[in-house]
């Protein structure tokens, strides 16, 4: 199924309401191996991805495959708790329905987090990154989730992408940080379609061309969120130094990627927290 009609967004958002109470305003979406956010929310109601119809459903460790509803620092928020790549096998338009349930559901702001190497070597895997822009490789060469008839309803047929990445959150988001006593980065990131790591000579293009720190998702989500008129927030946690002229005995792993990324879960919660206070 490469084609999501309303009639299969409605369908997954009626169902999600039947499953909760809660009436959600901002969306969080956990990359790898950052799932234990999930666990801060209040009165959750949970719900697997396997009870949404057309849901696309994980099959990547570090991702859990569940909606967690509930209350977050007093705003109502849904975490999505794992998210499908394009890598898996599904289109562009089924990894991004999420993206489109979340805003019937009526949600006005998205977090997007992420995984991701560190190009840019003033990066150091534990570092977070807010995402000031992105290059979408994936839908460059045209698999973009836009591609095809465009429901006007969901959006203008050529959305606006001056500023996918919000500077009032980030600016907020920076504040928040340095109240807590540590800072962010903030960079490029670049959107690759995986799932092999990057060769030498890639990371080398990417560093060419601007790309502070890779992954394998994200970009996708935040232009159906544009989009649909939603306010996004990008964070990357830099799991690892993706070295453009590694040493002889280099080598990258998911499970680097994961266990860093439980590390960074203290800052990013922070970060995360003072921004819904904000709100």
């Amino acid at each position: 199924m490469d084609n999501i009609t309303q009639t299969h967004i409605q369908e997954a958002a009626t169902a999600v309401q039947q499953m909760t109470a809660h009436r959600p305003s901002v969306g969080l979406v956990l990359g790898s191996g950052l799932n234990a956010l999930a666990d801060a929310v209040e009165n959750p109601e949970i719900i697997p991805y396997t009870k949404i119809p057309h849901w696309p459903v994980s099959t990547v460790s570090g991702h859990s495959g569940r909606l967690v509803i509930g209350l977050l620092e007093g705003q109502t928020v849904i975490v999505q708790q794992g998210r499908a790549h394009f890598y898996e096998g599904y289109s562009m338009q089924q990894i991004t329905l999420p993206m489109r349930v979340m805003r019937a559901l009526g949600v006005t702001t998205v977090i997007v987090t992420n995984a991701a190497g560190g190009i840019n070597s003033e990066f150091n895997p534990g570092d977070l990154m807010l995402i000031s822009d992105h290059i979408n490789f994936v839908g460059i060469g045209g698999y973009n989730p836009l591609r095809g008839p465009n429901d006007d309803t969901l959006g203008p047929r050529f959305p606006d992408m001056t500023h996918p990445y919000d500077p009032e959150l980030r600016q907020i988001a920076h504040e928040v940080a340095r109240s807590n006593g540590f800072a962010l980065q903030e960079g490029v990131y670049g959107h690759v379609a995986g799932p092999s790591f990057e060769t030498p000579a890639e990371l080398r293009f990417l560093r060419t061309v601007g790309v502070d720190a890779v992954g394998m998702s994200t970009a996708s989500e935040v232009v159906v969120a544009r989009h649909g008129g939603m306010r996004v927030l990008g964070i990357s946690s830099i799991t690892n130094k993706a070295d453009p002229d590694p040493k002889p005995d280099t080598v990258v792993t998911h499970a680097e990627v994961l266990e860093t990324g439980q590390q960074i879960i203290p800052h990013l919660m922070a970060v995360i927290r003072g921004l819904l206070q904000r709100l």
